[in-house]
This record gives structure tokens, C-alpha cells and sequence, in this order.
């Protein structure tokens, strides 16, 4: 590759996106200047409200038949006198703020006590916010028992609760101590039989370490995702909406060296931004690091030199990530055609690393080598794990080469999208046209990819909280309630778009010779599917016997009804949406290996389970196959419809199946039975792809 023609290219590229501001401010302004500001200024509000909460002055109203005793009780934690006024009999009262150390400084409130005469209703004078705090009380079975009313939606009235609770623990142990020496008996000994006390092993350094593991991954992450969002969308939508390139494609320059100059130019911003990113949340630390040394005074300083195998990992963690965050952001980029498509393309983007860039937030997630595979998560809990000096140089090395490699495969995919004339010169026909005007839309023709998109996004959200509380509350019935909106919301869509049905289902006539290849290929796929089953048994022990239970609950009743809704509904609905829809408008858009395993991996993904997401995702392959060969999708729903009924009939009839096939009752699969399902099944699927070898005359009609 001529390296003289991708420095010349870098350059420009250099050159288009730094005279955008946006990319320059979110590159530099951002971590230098507003996070410290966004810090520091957080620090200096939560100290205002906390001293304005602390020095407030709060109502309170105490109606007890005690004689004033508790009264008396928050009078005795008071500093000064109170004085009367015309409406209110009133005390000020300085108390102790809350702190853990009564010997710190204490924070100092007014208590004002109001005349509960003068209230009429307590809840009108809370809900008025009149009073704060209303307590009430009397003798129940021998002892008092006193009610604390309040609005902890009122921020006030929240606070003065906490004082009053304060105060209670306090009366109560004073009664306490008081009742136990009138008995003659010794205090301590029957409060303390025991005592213990906790003692924290963990270093300072590994505190900090573990305070900031939870937030700096996930706060570099997004900002990794911002630094390389805006040249992403300006070396691919903003090239477009420039016109320029056109006048690029037309050098003498090949379309890889195009794409990885981009990359370069792209990956080597989001780097500048890691690096300012990094330098600006180490100066924060390091101000941390001096404010907590300064107020030890004198006591064991932090030892920074014991973070510096984090910060030399996180840094190699956080170019890598670079690397692949900027792949990934110009593939999303590359399919929009303007600045604002490409902002509404990025959203789903920024949400999906947002969510799972939460994981650092979350408890006894550990990063194992599963883990380490998972893009985003990965990188947030190496981080986490160096800052709490938990080392793994085999992990560490996994999430580095794996977060690489996925770069490398978004740069190949890349470049695919650039090798795509329909991709890069398409029209607006390739948007979304759900929210255009019906009557602009053009008759025939399949959905454009985008809707696609939008209708799998849609349903899976829709069956993730719709479907599950249907499931919830009518249990089977609510599992064919799923299967609908499964079937109806990519048919509203298809009808609503004026698309041709037939074509966009894959609603044709198939061979004979495609319905037999289908029929022997799914029966060598569960023989397959079998075999994997208990290896991810295995490997996922915790995730299968969750699947066992769910469909465990699912599979009763009666047999007829449960066929029909774990048969018979799904051979329908779910390959009208994958094999149908989705399939039959991916094949239009991309070659034809791409949409088999995009939609295969959506299948596997829509069952929302580690230990199925594998054997879907074969059978999603081999059902995409074989309506790519056949050009019809009845042998696919028959092979679906096979499927699921083996299943079916296999957990309502164990005995009168196990006498049969006993290998799918069997808790341990031996290594020999193991080799023998492979070998059938896989030999029962070589002879179902060689009756579907000839693939099917069909023509597609890609024009909307």
C-alpha cells in the first residue's frame, strides 16, 4: 500500500475536520476546560446545599401526651434558648448536624416549635408546607408510642424528620440507661454483652482506587464516544453533504487507502481526546489526592506510585478502545447522507455504549474471559479491576487484542460500504420512509433498509416490555399475544409503505427438492444444536437453568394449545419478521452472505439469552440459507414449525420419547456421543445443502 498517497490523504482529512469547531471544542474545551469546571462546581453546590440544609430553620409541631418529654429532649440538644413569638411558641435550637464524628464541626439549625392548637389540619399544614414536621403520640399497651409525620418529597420536611430521628435514638437510649440502673443492673453488660468493631484491611489506595474505578471508565467512555462522533460524521455525512466525495473517488487512489486514512485521521482525534481526557480526570484526581492529603494532616499520605501500572494499562486501554469506538462510529456515520442524519444515526449508538458502560457501576460484575470479549464493557471493567489492583495479564491481553481486532473488522466492513455504490450515491429512497407522507411513497418494492432497522428496534423493545407483562399476566395466552405484535407491527409497517407483500415476505412457491433439503437440514441442525446444548449446559449453568424454568412455566396446560403457540405461532410470525421482512430487505441492500448474518444475528439476539444466542443464531443461519437458495420462505417456516415441535413433544412426552432417543434426556453427554451427534448432523446437513445447491431463478426489485 503506497504510503505516500494515505499521508497525502490524512492530511486532507486533517485539515476538512479540524476546521469544523465542534471537533476541536469536544477535543479540547470539553475535558480540559468543562470537566474540571462541571467537578469542582458539583463539589461547591453539594457543600452550598448541604450548608443551607444545616443552618435552615424548621417547623415542627410535637402533640404528645408525654408531658413535653421529648420536647424537652430536643430543647436539651440545643445550644441556646428559644423565645415566644404572637403566633408560634418558639425555641432556637443549635444541633448537632448528623456528622459521624460528634467531635467535628458542628452544623447549626433552628428548630421552631408550632402550637399544635393553632393547626387545624396537619396534612394541609404539611402539604402547605406550614410545618415540616408533625409528631403525635401517647400511651399504647404500657409504653409510648410516638408518630412522626412528614413529606419526603419536601425536601425540608425530609431533613427535619432525619432530626427528630435523631432525637428519638437519643430519648430511647437515655430511657433505657435510666430504666436499666433504676433495676440495679449495670448498663453496659446488658446493652454490650458483646462488642466488636470493624476493622478495614484495604489500603487508602485501594479506597481511591475503588471510588474511582466506578466512575472513570464510564466517564471515558463517553467521552471517547463524543471526541470521535463529530470527525466520524465529517470524513463520511459531512464528505456528502460537502459534494467532495465525488471529486475524492475520482483520484487515483483505491478505496482502501481512502478508508484507512479516514480511520487514521479519525482514531488519531479520538486519541488526542483520550489523551486530554486522561490528562484532564488525572489532574482532578491529583487535586482528590491533595485536598484528602491535606485534611489527614499529617496522617499516611497516598502512595501514587501504586497506580501506575493502572494508568499505564487504562492508557493502552483507553487507545484501543480509540481505535475501536472510531471503526465503529464511522460505520454507523457512513450510511447517512447529512450532518443531521448522521446525529440521529449516532443516538442509538451513544445509547447502547451508555448502557453498557453502567456495568461499571454495578457490584461483583467480574471481568472474566467471557467478559473481556463484550465491546464496552470490557474496557470499563479492566479499568475498574487495575484501579482496585486486581491484575490478570492474560485478560488484559484478551481485552486489548480483542478490542483491536474489532476495529480491524469495522475498518473491513468499512471499506465493504465504500465498495457499495447504492450505499455511498443511493437517494433519500434508502431513508426511512415510515414518518414520509403516505402519498409520496411509490407502490412495490420492498422496505428500505432503514425501516428495517426502525421495525426490528421497535418490535424487540415492544416484546422485551409489552410481551413480558402479557407473559406476566396470561402466561401462554401471553406468549401468543408476543407472536402478534411479532407479525403485526413489520406488516403495519410494509402496508403503511405501500410495499409489495409477496415480495417483501418472500410469499413464492418453492421446489420439492427445496422443501426436502430443508426438511433433512433441520434435522441434522438439532442434532447439532443437541450437542451444543450441553456444552453452553456447561458453561453457563446459572443461564440454562433460567431458560429451564421459563420454559418449564410455559410448557403447560394443554397440549393442542401450547403446540399452536410454541409450534405452529412462531413458524409464522418470527420468519415473516426475520426471514421475511428483515431478510428479504437486507438481501436487497447487501450481498447476500452480509444479510444472512446480520439477520441471524438479530435472531439470536431477539431470545435475550446467553446459552440460546449460539443455537438460534445456526438455526437463524440455516433458515436465512435456505431462503436464499430456495427464494421462498415456506421451507424455512416448515423447518421452524420442525423445530419447535420436536422441542414441543420432547418435554410433554419424556417417557414415550426417552424410550426411543435417550440422548436427550442424559444430564452428562459422553465424548463418543458427542462425536456421533456431530457427524450425523453434520453429514444430514451437507446433503440438505446439496438439494438446495441450485439456487432459486429469482429477481429482486430493489426500486421503492
Amino acid at each position: 500500500m503506497n504510503t505516500r498517497i494515505i499521508r497525502t490523504l490524512i492530511k486532507k482529512e486533517m485539515l476538512d475536520v479540524l476546521r469544523d469547531k465542534k471537533t476541536v471544542i469536544m477535543m479540547l474545551v470539553v475535558p480540559v476546560i468543562l470537566y474540571p469546571l462541571i467537578f469542582i462546581g458539583a463539589l461547591q453546590v453539594v457543600s452550598m446545599v448541604t450548608s443551607s440544609m444545616e443552618e435552615r430553620e424548621y417547623r415542627i409541631v410535637v402533640d404528645a401526651q408525654d408531658e413535653g418529654a421529648f420536647a424537652d429532649v430536643l430543647a436539651e440538644r440545643s445550644s441556646a434558648a428559644g423565645e415566644d413569638g404572637a403566633d408560634v411558641e418558639a425555641a432556637d435550637l443549635t444541633a448537632d448536624a448528623g456528622t459521624a464524628d460528634a467531635d467535628e464541626d458542628e452544623a447549626s439549625y433552628t428548630l421552631t416549635f408550632v402550637d399544635a392548637d393553632r393547626i387545624d389540619d396537619y396534612r394541609t399544614a404539611l402539604e402547605n408546607e406550614e410545618i415540616d414536621v408533625y409528631i403525635c403520640g401517647g400511651l399504647r399497651d404500657g409504653r409510648m408510642q410516638y408518630d412522626v409525620y412528614y413529606i419526603s418529597s419536601v425536601t425540608d420536611s425530609s431533613y427535619a424528620a432525619d432530626i427528630v430521628e435523631d432525637a428519638f435514638e437519643e430519648y430511647r437510649e437515655k430511657l433505657t440507661e435510666t430504666k436499666i440502673e433504676e433495676a440495679g443492673l449495670n448498663v453496659h453488660e446488658i446493652l454490650e454483652p458483646i462488642v466488636y468493631k470493624r476493622q478495614d484491611t484495604a489500603t487508602k489506595e485501594q479506597s481511591l482506587g475503588s471510588l474511582m474505578g466506578s466512575v472513570l471508565p464510564f466517564m471515558l467512555v463517553i467521552s471517547l464516544l463524543m471526541g470521535t462522533m463529530y470527525p466520524a460524521i465529517d470524513t463520511t455525512a459531512g464528505e456528502r453533504e460537502r459534494g467532495t466525495l465525488e471529486t475524492v473517488l475520482t483520484l487515483p487512489v483505491t478505496n482502501r487507502q481512502l478508508i484507512v486514512s479516514k480511520f487514521i485521521t479519525v482514531a488519531v482525534i479520538g486519541m488526542i481526546s483520550a489523551f486530554f481526557n486522561i490528562l484532564s480526570m488525572g489532574g482532578i484526581a491529583f487535586y482528590m489526592y491533595r485536598v484528602m492529603e491535606l485534611q489527614t494532616e499529617g496522617a499516611a499520605a497516598f502512595d501514587m506510585a501504586r497506580f501506575y501500572p493502572a494508568i499505564l494499562v487504562g492508557v493502552l486501554a483507553v487507545f484501543a478502545f480509540s481505535l475501536f469506538i472510531s471503526a465503529v462510529t464511522m460505520c454507523v456515520t457512513a450510511f447517512a447522507r447529512s450532518y443531521k442524519e448522521a446525529n440521529n444515526y449516532i443516538t442509538p449508538l451513544m445509547l447502547v455504549v451508555m448502557f453498557t458502560g453502567y456495568i461499571g457501576f454495578i457490584p461483583n460484575i467480574e471481568l472474566t474471559q467471557t467478559m473481556a470479549m463484550v465491546p464496552v464493557a470490557n474496557i470499563c471493567l479492566l479499568i475498574k479491576n487495575m484501579l482496585a489492583f486486581k491484575i490478570d495479564y492474560g485478560v488484559i491481553a484478551l481485552v486489548l487484542v480483542s478490542n483491536v481486532a474489532y476495529a480491524v473488522l469495522a475498518v473491513l466492513f468499512l471499506s465493504k460500504i465504500y465498495d457499495s455504490e447504492a450505499v455511498l450515491f443511493g437517494d433519500a429512497k434508502g431513508g426511512l420512509q415510515l414518518f414520509e407522507k403516505r402519498s409520496n411513497l411509490k407502490k412495490g418494492g420492498v422496505p428500505t433498509v432503514s425501516d428495517a432497522w426502525f421495525v426490528a428496534a421497535v418490535t424487540i423493545v415492544l416484546v422485551l416490555y409489552a410481551g413480558s407483562i402479557l407473559q406476566l399476566k396470561f402466561g401462554l395466552g401471553g406468549v401468543f399475544g408476543t407472536q402478534l405484535i411479532i407479525l403485526l407491527v413489520p406488516l403495519a409497517v410494509a402496508l403503511y409503505t405501500k410495499k409489495d407483500v409477496c415480495q417483501t415476505y418472500g410469499f413464492r412457491t418453492a421446489a420439492p427438492a427445496g422443501f426436502a433439503g430443508a426438511f433433512i437440514m433441520i434435522l441434522g441442525l438439532y442434532l447439532i444444536n443437541i450437542m451444543l446444548s450441553y456444552v453452553l449446559v456447561w458453561m453457563f449453568p446459572s443461564s440454562a437453568d433460567r431458560v429451564t424454568t421459563t420454559f418449564s412455566s410455559v410448557m403447560e396446560g394443554d397440549f393442542g394449545f401450547v403446540f399452536l403457540v410454541i409450534a405452529v405461532a412462531p413458524a409464522i410470525c418470527e420468519e415473516m419478521l426475520f426471514r421475511g421482512f428483515l431478510f428479504q430487505t437486507m438481501r436487497a441492500a447487501y450481498r447476500a452472505p452480509v444479510a444472512v448474518c446480520i439477520v441471524a444475528a438479530l435472531f439470536g439476539l431477539y431470545h435475550m439469552s446467553l446459552v440460546k444466542f449460539i443455537p438460534t443464531g445456526l438455526l437463524g443461519l440455516a433458515l436465512c440459507y435456505v431462503v436464499h437458495k430456495t427464494g421462498s420462505i415456506y421451507p424455512s417456516m416448515m423447518m421452524h414449525f420442525l423445530n419447535n415441535a420436536i422441542s414441543a413433544v420432547v418435554s410433554y412426552y419424556p417417557e414415550t420419547v426417552g424410550k426411543v432417543f435417550p440422548v436427550l434426556y442424559q444430564e452428562i453427554l459422553s465424548v463418543s456421543e458427542g462425536v456421533l451427534l456431530s457427524a450425523v448432523g453434520t453429514a444430514l446437513i451437507v446433503i440438505g445443502a446439496l438439494l438446495l445447491a441450485k439456487p432459486a431463478k429469482v429477481t429482486l426489485h430493489t426500486d421503492t
